[in-house]
């Protein structure tokens, strides 16, 4: 029996809630993708080149190289939200709006991140899980940072624990005061 192969650029969105996978988004558009854990060095939020080769149905990599250390950190029952997400999120109840965003600045007036707050639909979508699973997409929301300085970033997929809000929290540079402080935070 044949191995299908196929090469391309990806995200690597997640690792499935067993650990034993990884789920990638290709960043061609296509359907996401679980792939086995082979011991890859890679980690969610990666931009990768990969060849991945599927055996028995099963997708392995065979090559992968990280061309971005972009990292996404999920955070389920998060509390004490930062002051500019509980502003987002009010002033999207105010307006009656279902995602609300605002940049982020540093004490020196810099930016340094954007929040989106995006409304729950409860009894409909798992917003948390669908940016977990890669069926909600991110790329877009990285590209606009992009837009502010070209370099590594990390994304803060938060759904707090005492409101109807999901928080997206996308940090401008990995490496910094303010990554440090989130992931010290929430992670």
């Amino acid at each position: 029996m044949s191995e299908a192969r196929t090469t391309g650029e990806y995200r690597v969105r997640s690792r499935t809630p067993d650990g034993a996978a990884f789920v990638l988004v290709p960043l061609d558009g296509d359907d996401p993708v679980r792939v086995e854990d082979d011991d890859a060095d890679v980690e969610p939020g990666n931009r990768v080149r990969a060849t991945l080769a599927w055996t028995d149905g099963t997708a392995r990599f065979e090559t992968v190289e990280v061309v971005e250390d972009t990292r996404i950190t999920y955070v389920r029952g998060a509390t004490g939200l930062f002051e500019d997400a509980l502003d987002a999120m009010e002033e999207a109840r105010r307006e009656g709006l279902g995602v609300n965003s605002r940049t982020t600045y540093s004490t020196d007036g810099e930016p340094n991140g954007a929040v989106y707050t995006v409304a729950s639909q409860p009894g409909e979508r798992d917003l948390y899980t669908e940016f977990r699973d890669g069926t909600a997409p991110l790329e877009p929301l990285l590209d606009r940072l992009d837009d502010f300085e070209d370099c590594p970033h990390h994304v803060f997929v938060l759904d707090p624990a005492e409101h109807d809000f999901l928080v997206l929290y996308l940090v401008l540079r990995r490496d910094s005061v303010l990554e440090r402080t989130v992931a010290d935070t929430y992670a």
